[in-house]
């Protein structure tokens, strides 16, 4: 395993404000192998492992629809884990510069793939994150922030299918 390790460079094209460019890396194993190598479409492992650093490992498979193990997380879950995260530290980043105390974020998020120009891709994504604010927000604020939020997130912007959001914020209820 390696260290964690970070990246900066300057941007070599682009406005001086842009400012560096960040370098992710991740480690992937197909630890399926041990259980036989790739004879047949239908008898091969699709099992493996991944990390970032020193972080640690996950298991991986595909989704079950291509003979993966339905225990265990697979790429179009984790995209989706991706958007939704990504919205969620926008979303929460632009609150706290906004003043807006929030209590409380979930999100049911869902995916669609489906057959486009003769390939199975993603063609739709829906966060629907229910916020719940403290006692006198601009709840109007606080929901618009979800637009924001959503043009800041990293990952949203390097898909090309719709990523949308249909947030709820509410109030915290008092418990007196």
């Amino acid at each position: 395993m390696s260290l964690p390790h970070t990246e900066r460079h300057p941007t070599s094209s682009g406005p001086s404000h842009a400012g560096p460019e960040h370098r992710y890396h991740a480690s992937l194993a197909w630890t399926g192998a041990r259980d036989g190598a790739t004879t047949s479409y239908q008898s091969y492992s699709r099992e493996y492992e991944f990390w970032c650093g020193d972080k640690p490992h996950v298991r991986g498979s595909s989704d079950p629809h291509f003979r993966g193990d339905p225990t265990l997380y697979n790429p179009e879950e984790l995209l989706v884990v991706a958007l939704s995260s990504c919205h969620l530290l926008s979303y929460l980043a632009d609150c706290a510069r906004a003043g807006i105390h929030v209590i409380a974020y979930d999100d049911e998020a869902s995916g669609t793939m489906a057959m486009r120009d003769g390939k199975l891709r993603f063609v739709d994504v829906l966060l629907r994150p229910r916020v719940t604010v403290a006692r006198g927000t601009d709840l109007e604020r606080a929901h618009a922030l979800h637009e924001s939020a959503h043009d800041a997130c990293f990952i949203a912007a390097s898909v090309n299918f719709p990523v949308r959001c249909e947030g709820r914020v509410t109030e915290e209820r008092w418990n007196g």
